[in-house]
């Protein structure tokens, strides 16, 4: 593989994008979500009994233990490090020297401390791979603040590798659950017919997407399988066209993926771990810029990789035409597929090929390991050869324990082969389990709402007679409100409310806090569900009595003669998912007694401390702020600034360059007019002796007549 110095830059820098997205969005749903009146109040998740900050650091490996210190009571310690969090990482968006690997420590540390009192609001498989994925930016960022300079290292492919690696395991983990699970609808190819409508916050393209006719819906299941199963088999290959095949193929389908649903910035961080495929070659082609010592292979070997990745990408397409018995019928105009193996042939081939996927990842990280060692040997200078081998000496070390103990989640997919793992390497992984080092990770794996889209409709009412709906700004209610476009920002309680559509209200506990809050008029819960305080249909008197209700949601069909509904949905009444309750009302006393979330004890006291009262001057700013605005104002300022930036700086150079070259341009004049004026000395000298010459040899001539004149002179007289 070549050179990864800029698609090593590239990823750093989308990765403190990737944090300001996640942190801004967080501190704005901190209130409503841990706040003292909100719904899961984080301090009831740290208990402070006495033990010293090193013993609760122990317990649990957080920073929030800091905030009695400060003056600060527990979810207003959150926000000071959401504002932290964010203001770290727009800094390394803008400052090439902050995306060191100090900062990035700091990043992973701050997003951990907020996910270990963040319960079910936080416990997303996105919110596991960021914090995975920013623990290897530590070890994958350079030191520029300790070593003064971004030069690229000799292990640097050593500590990129690993996120090469998460990316296999991510893919083809969420690949495999699929058929693992035995859902119908992904046996069947026929999970997309369901999925555009049944996500968590589809997009307005995923009406569209959803009126596709079914075979097409379930050739993009056999898509899925390629890209997700077979894909991610070439991206450790030495042929690096087909690791670009497979990094082509992967960002395809994250686009496809946010072109039609909402999954906040997993699909951002998906793509960001996919240009640990690229290399500076490739990077350069983008930018239509001739890179330097480009290699320059012979034809024989460059023909031969040709009909070698010529023969793996048709093995693919044979492969998949098999498998799934693609056939094309010319009549329908339509391509029919079927799953055409079993779930006993698949568990084989999984056991076959789960334990050589480890050895490819092996090999790959050892190869890795010794062309880095190599360079290390060729560095000039006895102290920088033994900087360069110590360095890469702990380097290498981090990453081949983070691969191994990345090897327990990775053989969940497959029982024999985490079973056949060492016992030292389970004790190493629960060792950092509780820092989210390693995760184990499946998405869709099973297709939900396949008898329509569940939905929890909640109703409020001032005289139990007249229900008003409760309509959430993002989630699925009003059946004439377009599906919204909120990508990068995730609303946690959205997400959670289609969670909970899925099963009883009583396999949520934080429903009866929201119920709770919302009889009580909180407003910092309000918001969550309007950010907007006047949308909310209660705004002016909080609700006497409140239901819930679940629906099934479908989205509507096209009209006869092509037009579109004046609807974007349909739906039917299901069953009650909450009774009627409340202030007082038995059945919610019980239940908040039930899951602790009843106040026994009065609240803490306001904190009156200056940084207090900074933070609730700056939470006033952004009050009544859309996230998505927000989000997408501050992505937008910073990555204008760094185009400007690198604008500027390309500038420069192309003004240096211009600059050496009108230089050397007068030099080569002035060069080649003294050359051109010696010369003309010189002919002017060679026609002065040429003139003296032709001068002399006229006088030579003159005399000889005068004598000659003299002679017949002479002769005459005599």
């Amino acid at each position: 593989m070549g050179e990864i110095i800029l698609p090593r830059r590239m990823f750093l820098w989308c990765m403190a994008a990737i944090y300001l997205i996640a942190f801004v969005s967080l501190y704005l749903q901190i209130p409503g979500l841990y706040g003292n009146e909100g719904l899961l109040p984080a301090r009831k998740r740290l208990r402070y009994s006495g033990k010293s900050l090193w013993e609760q650091l122990l317990t649990s490996p957080t920073l929030l233990w800091l905030g009695p210190h400060l003056g600060l009571d527990t979810h207003t310690a959150m926000e000071l490090l959401c504002l932290i969090g964010a203001g770290l990482s727009l800094a390394a968006t803008l400052v090439g020297a902050l995306r060191d690997s100090v900062v990035f420590f700091c990043l992973w540390a701050l997003y951990l401390s907020l996910y270990q009192v963040g319960q079910v609001f936080l416990y997303f498989q996105w919110d596991n791979l960021l914090l995975e994925t920013g623990f290897l930016c530590i070890l994958v960022a350079p030191m520029t603040l300790i070593r003064g300079s971004r030069a690229p290292r000799e292990h640097d492919r050593v500590t990129f590798w690993l996120i090469r690696w998460l990316l296999f395991r991510l893919m083809f983990a969420s690949g495999v659950v699929k058929l693992t699970s035995r859902c119908p609808t992904w046996w069947g190819l026929t999970a997309m017919t369901y999925h555009y409508e049944t996500q968590c916050i589809p997009t307005p393209l995923a009406w569209f997407a959803h009126q596709l006719p079914v075979w097409w819906q379930k050739l993009s299941v056999v898509g899925a399988y390629v890209i997700e199963i077979a894909a991610p088999l070439l991206f450790f290959s030495p042929l690096r066209r087909l690791r670009l095949g497979s990094f082509y193929l992967q960002v395809l389908l994250q686009v496809f993926i946010i072109l039609s649903g909402n999954y906040n910035f997993f699909n951002l961080l998906t793509i960001a771990l996919c240009l640990s495929l690229l290399d500076d070659q490739h990077v350069c082609f983008w930018l239509r810029k001739s890179e330097q010592n480009s290699p320059n292979g012979s034809k024989l070997w460059s023909r031969l990789c040709y009909l070698l990745e010529l023969a793996i990408w048709s093995l693919v397409i044979f492969g998949t035409i098999m498998c799934f018995d693609l056939k094309v019928d010319i009549a329908k105009g339509a391509i029919s597929s079927k799953t055409a193996f079993t779930f006993h042939q698949f568990n084989r081939f999984l056991k076959t090929v789960t334990i050589p996927c480890v050895w490819i990842g092996v090999l790959s990280l050892m190869w890795e390991m010794l062309t880095a060692m190599f360079r290390c040997a060729c560095v000039s200078g006895f102290l920088r050869r033994f900087s360069a081998t110590l360095q890469w000496t702990v380097f290498a070390a981090s990453a081949a324990a983070m691969f191994t103990i990345s090897l327990v989640p990775f053989t969940y997919i497959e029982y024999d082969s985490n079973a056949r793992l060492w016992p030292g390497v389970r004790q190493a992984y629960e060792l950092v389990d509780r820092y989210q080092l390693v995760n184990s990770y499946g998405l869709f794996r099973r297709m939900t709402g396949v008898g329509g889209r569940p939905e929890v409709v909640i109703e409020g009412s001032n005289d139990g007679v007249t229900w008003t709906e409760i309509e959430f700004m993002y989630k699925p209610g009003n059946m004439s409100a377009p599906p919204p476009v909120v990508t990068p920002h995730q609303p946690r309680l959205d997400w959670q409310m289609w969670f909970a559509a899925l099963g009883s209200h009583t396999q949520a506990p934080w429903f009866t806090s929201l119920m709770y809050r919302l009889l009580q008029g909180k407003r910092d819960v309000i918001e969550l569900i309007q950010s907007d305080i006047t949308q909310y249909p209660f705004h002016q008197e909080p609700p006497s009595y409140l239901r819930a209700h679940r629906y099934r949601y479908w989205f509507t069909e096209p009209k006869q003669d092509g037009s579109y509904p004046q609807r974007w949905w349909r739906r039917v009444y299901d069953e009650e998912f909450y009774p009627l309750v409340h202030l007082g009302h038995s059945f919610l006393e019980s239940m908040l007694e039930q899951h602790g979330l009843k106040d026994k004890s009065s609240l803490h006291r306001r904190s009156n401390s200056s940084i207090a009262h900074a933070l609730r001057w700056v939470r006033a700013q952004v009050t009544g702020v859309p996230a998505p605005v927000l989000i997408w104002t501050l992505i937008g300022c910073s990555t204008t600034l760094c185009l400007l930036q690198a604008l500027t700086k390309r500038q420069q150079t192309n003004d240096s360059e211009q600059a050496s070259d009108s230089k050397d341009k007068e030099e080569h004049l002035a060069t080649s007019s003294r050359q051109k004026t010696g010369a003309d000395d010189d002919e002017e000298v060679e026609e002065e002796l040429e003139d003296d010459v032709e001068e002399c040899d006229e006088k030579a001539f003159i005399s000889n007549e005068e004598e000659e004149d003299v002679v017949v002179t002479e002769e005459e007289e005599q």
